[in-house]
């Protein structure tokens, strides 16, 4: 049945899947490949890993509100969209060129700030593109596909690494996908505006936004402060014992598990309702990262954990953007999804660096039980203060 569902998806929403998947591809070979080469080769530590990350997706965030809001009064999404992906996908490569972390720092920002600009636009694109009932399921293969891309990066990576082939020469093969990315946005069509829509003013505050979006923009902030770059995740595993090679492995677990399971439980939440999976999903979060910071060695655990990670990722990612969806207004949906992207990266920069020098500075038990526990009470919080009042009907929002 959802395969059937699937198979009447609109072109558009295939169309963004792809350029996911392709995009992601070239990303995920490189991702896990980062905190390698800024240790081994440019001989910095966790602390410019935390500042890197940081203020790359801080600073882009600022721009995913910017696109968002902009997309409400053009309701043009294509020009963003291909500059973005060219932007991210044309400045990978110069990786292979830098000799000192502060410009690592500068292309990591350009990736970003591509991701920024694409970001709100292609999720207003993709909520348009679909009907209400399916939002969940949309959503899902969109990260499903994405989370193919990161299955495929990082077997690429790891097929290098098992060759031979210096981390240098990976950065440079990047720019393979990244021609084929803008490619496929270009291919990308604007929805014809079918019906008369508001005046829309270029207005950056909340106003026009709900109560219950508001409280849930304040819960995204908590769960993000808690939510520090992936990239120590794959430090965490380094010195548990896990060789390089096996790195990007590691993260191919999580990736797969994610591609597995993304759609399946995001439409599950067009029938379930929202707030029941996302709970879950942050409660997960939190179970994981505690665990991490226990764990004392490499082996079949460590696997365990990564792959409890990536159901995570399923059970939320997709979920996160489609309840976006139904509680902004329609004509406010770039803005909606520009808040929400700007609440999600913002507090990165913070999550980062206090991750960072937590882990540096006393242990890494003490920076995951600090992001266990933020995630636990932001999933408490999304239950008993957003889905409460107000915002109580979004508890039983269904489709079915």
């Amino acid at each position: 049945m959802m395969l059937k569902t699937l198979m009447t998806l609109p072109r558009t929403v295939w169309l963004i899947g792809l350029i996911s998947l392709v995009n992601d591809s070239a990303s995920e070979m490189l991702y896990p490949l980062i905190p390698i080469y800024l240790a081994s080769v440019l001989m910095a530590g966790p602390r410019a890993l935390g500042i890197i990350e940081g203020i790359a997706e801080a600073t882009a965030s600022l721009l995913k509100l910017f696109s968002g809001v902009i997309v409400d009064r053009t309701h043009r999404t294509k020009p963003w969209i291909v500059f973005g992906y060219g932007l991210a996908g044309l400045g990978r490569p110069l990786i292979a060129f830098v000799s000192s972390w502060p410009w690592l720092l500068v292309i990591r920002f350009a990736d970003r700030v591509g991701k920024g600009l694409r970001a709100s636009p292609r999720d207003a694109l993709l909520a348009a593109s679909i009907e209400p009932e399916h939002r969940g399921l949309a959503f899902g293969f969109h990260r499903a596909m994405d989370n193919a891309g990161a299955v495929i990066g990082p077997m690429i990576a790891w097929l290098l690494l098992a060759v031979h082939v210096p981390l240098k020469d990976i950065f440079l093969w990047s720019i393979i996908p990244a021609a084929v990315c803008l490619y496929l946005a270009f291919r990308i069509r604007e929805l014809p505006v079918t019906e008369a829509r508001p005046s829309v003013k270029f207005d950056w505050r909340l106003g026009g936004m709900p109560v219950v979006f508001k409280r849930y923009l304040v819960v995204v902030a908590l769960f993000t402060l808690g939510n520090s770059s992936n990239m120590f995740l794959l430090l965490r595993a380094n010195e548990l014992g896990v060789p390089q090679a096996q790195i990007p492995l590691l993260w191919m677990t999580v990736s797969i598990v994610a591609m597995l399971f993304a759609t399946h439980l995001s439409a599950w939440s067009d029938r379930a309702g929202r707030v029941r999976l996302l709970m879950a999903g942050y409660l997960a979060y939190g179970l994981f990262y505690i665990g991490m910071g226990l764990i004392a060695h490499n082996g079949m655990q460590l696997f365990m954990l990564f792959a409890f990670y990536g159901l995570f990722m399923a059970a939320t990612e997709g979920v996160e953007k489609a309840l976006v969806a139904d509680i902004a207004p329609a004509e406010y949906r770039g803005t909606a999804f520009g808040w929400f992207n700007l609440t999600a990266g913002i507090f990165l920069l913070p999550a980062s660096i206090i991750f960072g020098g937590l882990y540096q500075a006393i242990s890494p038990l003490a920076a995951f039980v600090f992001s266990g526990t933020c995630a636990v009470v932001a999933a408490f919080l999304l239950r008993f203060w957003v889905a409460s009042k107000n915002g109580r009907n979004i508890i039983d929002l269904n489709y079915g």
